[in-house]
């Protein structure tokens, strides 16, 4: 990690109305002194953040995002909070998949009569942020081509099969189904974690087309990954729709993206 002196980080609050806005409030009105990094959008609930919110955040170069929610139990909409708190566990991991340091995302509880709590959080993250250096500082890519994988991961986010499996994450762990069988917690984080890895190779196998056929040895060059990962993922994207066989060169198969 390269050392940035005097930088000083860009960061982005996701606040809900009923407690962690109203604690950011009281911290105002009590004098709390903490960093002015912290840009604050207020929410109806915490659970209005969509990880394609956070991951936009990011491609528009901010250096850590911030969630803040009513404490489990307390939320004004019943489980909202619990639906944020899972949310977010997913969004780390497809940060992870970046090579962002999933520190770069805080999700974190504040009361409407916490305003000491709220003003030590954003001075604790603003500290984390401001030794994880600027956006992308972490990773040994460029920030262009940072930006492309972000791009590729909000993309992945924003699919079906992995929205449904987030918005069902409670449902399938917590509760039976007719035959009085629950899924472990370890079971789904390892079948979110398989979904996502291939969602966020996917897309980058979109990206690396632009609009021009590749064999699947380009491909698997441009993404850095090996030609069978490369070709399974090709083949699930055909079957999609979303690119076309159009022949072979040498012994490798040629594909290019759908309406390209």
């Amino acid at each position: 990690m390269i050392s940035q002196e005097g930088f000083e980080p860009d960061v982005l609050g996701f606040l809900c109305n009923w407690c962690s806005y109203a604690g950011a409030d009281l911290a105002g009105v009590s004098r709390f002194q903490y960093p002015p990094n912290v840009r604050i959008i207020r929410v109806m609930c915490s659970a209005r953040v969509d990880p394609t919110i956070v991951l936009e955040a990011f491609i528009r170069g901010l250096d850590g995002v911030m969630v803040l929610g009513c404490h489990l139990g307390d939320c004004h909409y019943m489980t909202g909070n619990y639906y944020t708190e899972k949310r977010m566990k997913t969004t780390k991991n497809v940060l992870k998949s970046t090579g962002l340091s999933p520190d770069r995302l805080l999700i974190d509880w504040v009361s409407a009569a916490e305003g000491e709590h709220f003003a030590a959080l954003v001075k604790d993250f603003t500290e984390r942020i401001r030794k994880l250096g600027s956006l992308g500082n972490e990773t040994h890519l460029e920030l262009h081509q940072l930006k492309k994988r972000l791009v590729a991961a909000k993309e992945a986010l924003a699919q079906e099969k992995l929205r449904w499996l987030v918005g069902r994450e409670m449902e399938l762990v917590d509760s039976a189904n007719v035959f009085e069988e629950k899924v472990s917690q370890k079971e789904f984080d390892q079948l979110m974690l398989q979904i996502i890895e291939k969602e966020f190779s996917k897309r980058r196998i979109l990206q690396s087309m632009q609009g021009e056929a590749l064999s699947i040895r380009e491909i698997a060059q441009r993404v850095g990954a090996s030609p069978r990962e490369v070709l399974r993922n090709v083949v699930s994207l055909e079957h999609e729709g979303l690119v076309l066989f159009v022949g072979v060169e040498g012994n490798s198969p040629k594909y290019r993206r759908a309406g390209g």
